[in-house]
């Protein structure tokens, strides 16, 4: 593409798909912005145009209803100009498991994990096509920790995270970058959903901070970004252990443990 990729950005009336929206908008990208809140998406997108010129659609959708996914899904199949997907677009519910109403978990799973599949899928072979273009993913360290009790979620999570490094796999090689970025506690409106006073926890990151840090692992075509991880080996090393893991994976008999 000769001109800037134009970049959709889900959830980006606020928290981290808005300041995602602010920084491709500084960099010179055009943007479609999507989110259910059409007056928080109008109020962002006449900031961006105002402050940086570019141009900024706005698409009112939300992802857990089919007809909305599919208009969105529609417009990444067939807008050219869109070479970077920001699949940001998620949420949470507060209490734990057996609190939950089933509709709601549904409801949440549709949200944080078919429509992160279905809009990669409908950007993707586009992409691969093309032999450029990015998708990145907005997954969570709680994807890979059961033990924070935050069981739907988590497993959404962990579900972005291995489709991240899946496609990242199957892509690569046809010039598509696929990035997960994990963030931890971030300061964004996911707490209150949640039914969590942010400013009881620790160690919460200001979004502009998650953002810029998971753009700098854009810019390093990192397939897997942790803005709050100190020490890079000790993902080294998960991944390394899990690999570890695959040669013995496969056998004719059960391992000698399970026989009687």
């Amino acid at each position: 593409m000769s001109k800037l990729p134009k970049v959709l950005i889900t959830g980006a009336s606020t928290g981290i798909g808005a300041t995602y929206a602010h920084r491709f908008a500084h960099r010179g990208h055009d943007l479609v912005l999507v989110a259910r809140n059409k007056l928080r998406l109008d109020a962002v997108a006449a900031t961006l145009r105002n402050d940086t010129g570019v141009a900024v659609e706005v698409l009112q959708a939300d992802l857990t209803d089919l007809d909305d996914l599919a208009s969105v899904e529609a417009l990444l199949r067939d807008d050219h100009s869109i070479g970077v997907l920001i699949n940001n677009a998620g949420g949470n519910l507060p209490g734990s498991f057996v609190d939950q109403k089933t509709h709601d978990v549904a409801q949440l799973v549709a949200l944080n994990a078919t429509a992160v599949a279905r809009l990669a899928s409908a950007i993707a072979p586009r992409l691969a096509k093309a032999g450029e273009g990015s998708i990145v993913n907005i997954s969570s360290v709680v994807g890979i920790a059961p033990e924070f009790g935050m069981t739907v979620y988590g497993a959404t999570k962990a579900f972005v995270t291995f489709l991240s490094q899946g496609l990242s796999l199957e892509l690569a090689p046809k010039g598509v970058y696929v990035q997960a970025v994990l963030p931890a506690a971030t300061r964004t409106e996911i707490w209150e959903h949640s039914g969590i006073d942010v400013n009881s926890l620790t160690g919460v990151m200001e979004v502009e901070e998650l953002v810029d840090a998971a753009l700098v692992g854009f810019d390093r075509r990192e397939p897997v970004t942790i803005p709050p991880l100190p020490d890079v080996t000790q993902w080294d090393g998960y991944q390394a252990a899990r690999l570890a893991i695959l040669p013995n994976s496969r056998q004719e008999h059960a391992a000698k443990r399970y026989r009687q």
